[in-house]
């Protein structure tokens, strides 16, 4: 399979391939190196829902590999809340981010989590995810933060404050291109993308400080952005990884939170997500349960759900751009390679130059010779050394 899941995760040997290469790469070592790719995926989901992300992002690289070799290297932030199977999981196969610093990733992606506190800042996770936004600038050639994750980096980049609507922007939505570029190549002027989200980032302040917005919704606003520095920083508010059922079991998470009265909210259907039959079942009990809520009703809305036929209307579309992304990274991977086979080769003219400059230098004490007691020194020039007094 191009695309798997790195077997030792604690093993420090997850740089770039560059420095597997010999000091002149043929042409044809070049391209291979340059297909063989070290992404790393941060995983910052609750703990419920680590497995299916890690499943959603090998499922979707794999699909959008096209030729490309993948290791896909798990990594968990310090400070994130685990309960003890999560912290066991994160144990057994993810790696601190401490061991990124002294690395080099081809691609990184960093997803989002659901705040404990109303200020991103306050996170008890902020100051080691800031210091990967900021290695993530000059040590991938690309890295992607999704949903939550972009609203972060956007808010430590540029001081951008995400706004919070008033409601859950929830579903399957249309987007619309709004300018050309690499990673939406190959797609549609308009394709259908899930979200699920409360808050969203301003498109002029984002235009403003250097951003280029790349897909905007109808309804909920910007989609798909982008912003360049040493590395490409890509960001998607929405969830292009999501898998068939993902909306549904958030919407099912959502209905038992109010049903337990975590939440004064009864949770809105996704957009045009469910079928007719389904959205037409699901309201009258949403009805009911508003009127009296108890728990007893979170088992009806199950069964409703498991009969409910869902399309995947997206997965072309993430696949491909998700294979855009990877196929500008391995661009940008190849030139690298080239600038360091380059440099190699100027070493060695280098060297030769010199060479024959080092064979002919003649030691101080050979140019000037002692005479007769009482005399002034003579020259004794060397071989090919023009020597003056």
């Amino acid at each position: 399979m191009p695309a798997s899941l790195d077997s030792n995760p604690h093993s420090n040997e997850r740089q770039s391939c560059t420095k597997g290469l010999c000091a002149k790469p043929s042409a044809d070592c070049l391209e291979r190196a340059s297909k063989s790719l070290n992404i790393g995926l941060i995983n910052n989901m609750p703990d419920g829902a680590l497995e299916a992300t890690e499943r959603q992002f090998l499922s979707l690289l794999n699909s959008a590999s096209d030729g490309i070799s993948i290791r896909l290297s798990l990594y968990a932030l310090p400070g994130v809340p685990r309960n003890e199977s999560g912290a066991r999981h994160i144990s057994k196969f993810y790696s601190s981010v401490e061991n990124l610093w002294d690395t080099q990733l081809d691609g990184l992606i960093v997803t989002g989590r659901e705040p404990l506190t109303p200020n991103l800042r306050d996170e008890p996770y902020w100051e080691s995810f800031t210091r990967v936004l900021e290695w993530a600038q000059s040590h991938t050639h690309s890295t992607v933060w999704s949903c939550l994750a972009a609203h972060a980096a956007a808010l430590h980049l540029d001081g951008i404050c995400r706004v919070k609507s008033d409601h859950k922007h929830c579903g399957v939505f249309d987007c619309t291109q709004l300018s050309d570029h690499s990673l939406t190549a190959g797609t549609s002027s308009s394709f259908r993308l899930p979200h699920s989200r409360w808050n969203g980032l301003p498109e002029d302040e984002l235009m403003n400080c250097g951003y280029d917005v790349l897909t905007r919704t109808a309804d909920a606003g910007v989609d798909t952005f982008i912003k360049k520095y040493k590395s490409m920083f890509v960001f998607f508010q929405g969830h292009p990884e999501y898998e068939s059922n993902t909306l549904l079991l958030e919407y099912r998470r959502d209905v038992g939170r109010f049903l337990r009265r975590e939440t004064n909210r009864y949770p809105l259907l996704p957009y045009a997500y469910f079928d007719r039959d389904t959205v037409i079942a699901l309201t009258t009990l949403g009805q009911e349960a508003m009127i009296s809520p108890h728990e007893e009703l979170l088992a009806e809305v199950s069964r409703i759900l498991e009969k409910a036929s869902i399309e995947n209307t997206w997965h072309s579309t993430a696949a491909c751009m998700y294979r855009n992304w990877l196929q500008y990274i391995c661009v940008q991977k190849k030139l690298q390679l080239q600038d360091t086979r380059a440099a190699v080769e100027a070493r060695e003219v280098d060297s030769f130059v010199l060479a024959p400059v080092a064979a002919e230098a003649v030691p101080a004490s050979a140019v000037f010779a002692t005479g007769h007691q009482g005399s002034s020194p003579i020259s004794t020039p060397a071989r090919g050394v023009l020597t003056i007094l």
